[in-house]
């Protein structure tokens, strides 16, 4: 289960086991509404229990991150395996957004 909470101007996002197109639907939709109520600066994908990910995942954070990088935001991506580090660079998401290893 995904989990939301905004701390400070941050949105943080846990993201569930397995980030899919079972769940991009709900996760996008939820952090959009925090983004535009909650006036957040920026977008913190956790993924510490994450396992797996498709491109439903770089959906997630591409969107997320054309609408914060309007407002001058940014989108990081915090305690990635391997496996998603991979992803993440082969997409070239590494380059727009700011992994924490």
């Amino acid at each position: 289960m995904s989990d939301f909470q905004v701390i400070d101007n941050c949105l943080m996002v846990r993201l569930p086991e397995e980030v899919d197109h079972h769940w991009a639907a709900y996760i996008c939709e939820k952090a959009d509404r925090y983004i535009v109520q909650e006036a957040v600066a920026h977008v913190v994908f956790d993924f510490a229990d994450t396992r797996f990910m498709d491109s439903s995942g770089i959906g997630i954070i591409m969107g997320r991150y054309k609408k914060i990088a309007c407002f001058g935001g940014k989108v990081y991506v915090i305690h990635a395996d391997h496996q998603i580090q991979r992803i993440l660079k082969i997409s070239g998401l590494n380059r727009i957004v700011e992994v924490i290893v």
